[in-house]
């Protein structure tokens, strides 16, 4: 099962509005696909003024987690909300879960 981790960079002025922006794209996400978890997390230490922030996207109740259109979706969405908000490229990894 596919799950992604999308990690990006914002300045420290940026971090309240970032957070609550990152905040409302992962709620209005969930709501249209119901069964999608996500998380908002950021690294504690700023460098060079900058925090390092990570999305994470799962969908377990998919048998194939994060497909490529649910990706695309979740790209664009953040596109649309947060653009303005990052320095740089947001960095988009996907994992296959494994049983432990």
């Amino acid at each position: 099962m596919r799950e992604l981790f999308i990690y990006y960079r914002t300045t420290i002025e940026n971090a309240a509005v970032l957070h609550d922006a990152a905040l409302a794209l992962q709620a209005d996400l969930r709501a249209r696909h119901p069964g999608l978890q996500t998380r908002l997390l950021r690294r504690p230490e700023a460098a060079d003024g900058q925090h390092t922030w990570m999305e994470t996207y799962a969908a377990p109740l998919s048998p194939n987690g994060i497909t490529d259109s649910l990706q695309r979706e979740i790209e664009c969405a953040a596109h649309a909300k947060l653009a303005s908000l990052i320095n740089g490229p947001r960095h988009i990894e996907g994992f296959d879960a494994c049983a432990s």
